[in-house]
């Protein structure tokens, strides 16, 4: 089975117990806007249209780099930019050169427009979720920043929908399509390093102010020009805090912190080589142990077990060096696979036996290089992947099924750190369980004993 199949089938089953176990649940968001039955089909040549919900930091990047690429590249072009602050939209505005009537304040009227095919979404976590099933349900493709949803069922219930519509989306986190990543993943699947046993990454910074201190909390911004109530939506009620809307990824309100801003993009690229799936028990630790003015931890792990390896993610907002002496990198029984610069690299493993006179310290063995193509612009990469499956109908490389796999492990490691225990789930229902995980050859079951080995 090629790679390309065997990432559809994949795919295909577990979009199938997508379904079914929503449908016993009948949890999650409903979609606040009317079902459109068909969405146009584009061809090789067709431009496509895009509407940006979503204009702040991270919205205006992607809004300037669609414009810049319009230039260029005429098959694609930003026609609608959305925002509840008066500021942000006037801004967008002009870096897209609109019309008044191009600008909205209900992201809703902009889904209405049919000459929309695709939406970009980057707004605070809290409203990924309802923003892309209502997007979907309106015959958009997406374009979903990271993370996916703020909760587990709301990320099931866009997946549900994507299938559903058969609407494309890519979730916005975009090492997922470095060609180091894709070259990880061929070699995990060679089975050059063996059985997976773990892998480990970080996300680790410094600074001065404090991670997500933002240096400017705008005048400008007050109750008559940033429309809070809707802002706000569904997370709980509060009055008008500057603090807040420019600085919210250090709030539970809005965000999981290191959880949802970074280990997102962390555990992607690295569940996505070692093979897409559920989680089965999660831990989430750390502490405030610096950065005083926040609800969120400065440090953080977390644990995700599967159901035959693990993944540590480790890392901290108040020492950068993890990035260094906590690399990424996956461990198999024949082998160690590193991403060093362009390069991904597999350090063979010597299987040793001391019985037979061997020594307990492995004999050194060349490395194997592999080299990947420089990545000069890794949000390209990601974005014109997701144009390209667009015209094509095929599932990009973070689609929604993978997206709301790594939304499981995210979350229930955020409600690990906050609730002081262990989260379970079980992939099969595709519920977070009470019921511990039964491990391969659990301990004290003997199965993994054999008495050849001593002989």
């Amino acid at each position: 089975m090629s790679i390309g199949t065997r990432r559809v089938f994949l795919y295909g089953a577990a979009a199938n117990t997508l379904a079914a176990a929503s449908r016993r649940q009948g949890k999650g968001i409903r979609p606040s806007v009317p079902a459109r039955s068909a969405a146009r089909v584009l061809g090789a040549n067709d431009r496509i249209n895009v509407g940006h919900i979503g204009v702040g930091g991270m919205g205006f990047s992607h809004l300037r780099a669609f414009v810049q690429q319009s230039e260029t590249q005429k098959d694609i072009q930003s026609v609608a930019v959305c925002d509840v602050y008066t500021r942000r939209k006037e801004r967008a505005r002009q870096a897209a050169k609109l019309d008044n009537k191009d600008v909205y304040h209900d992201y809703r009227d902009l889904l209405a427009r049919p000459d929309i095919d695709a939406v970009v979404i980057a707004t605070p976590d809290h409203w990924h979720g309802q923003m892309a099933l209502d997007a979907v349900t309106a015959g958009k493709d997406v374009y979903l920043q990271k993370p996916m949803t703020y909760t587990i069922e709301e990320a099931r219930a866009v997946a549900e929908a994507a299938q559903k519509y058969g609407r494309i989306i890519q979730i916005g986190s975009q090492g997922v399509s470095d060609p180091k990543n894709m070259l990880a993943r061929k070699i995990v699947e060679s089975g050059e390093i063996g059985e997976l046993l773990w892998a480990t990454a970080t996300a680790s910074r410094n600074s001065v102010i404090g991670e997500w201190n933002y240096y400017r909390v705008e005048k400008e911004a007050t109750p008559e020009t940033v429309d809070w109530n809707r802002w706000l939506g569904s997370a709980p009620k509060r009055p008008f805090s500057p603090e807040r809307y420019f600085r919210w990824r250090k709030y539970w309100d809005y965000s999981g912190g290191i959880a949802t801003d970074l280990f997102y993009h962390s555990l992607g690229p690295v569940l996505y080589a070692m093979g897409p799936q559920f989680p089965v028990a999660v831990t989430g630790s750390g502490g405030i142990y610096v950065q005083k003015d926040r609800e969120v931890p400065d440090t953080y792990c977390s644990i995700i077990e599967y159901p035959n390896f693990f993944i540590n993610l480790s890392g901290s907002m108040a020492n950068a060096a993890g990035v260094k002496y906590f690399p990424r990198v996956i461990y198999g029984h024949k082998g160690t696979l590193t991403y060093e610069g362009n390069n991904v690299v597999v350090y063979p493993e010597i299987l040793d036996n001391p019985r037979r006179g061997g020594s307990r310290t492995p004999p050194s063995r060349s490395p194997k290089v592999y080299s990947a193509p420089p990545v000069e612009n890794a949000h390209r990469l990601h974005t014109d992947n997701f144009f390209e499956c667009m015209r094509t109908r095929k599932q990009p490389n973070l689609n929604a099924m993978l997206g709301y796999q790594i939304m499981v492990a995210i979350r229930l490691g955020v409600d690990s750190y906050r609730e002081g225990k262990v989260k379970f789930f079980d992939p099969k229902s595709q519920r977070v369980t009470d019921k511990p995980l039964v491990r391969p050859a659990y301990e004290g079951d003997g199965k993994n004993y054999d008495e050849r080995e001593t002989s």
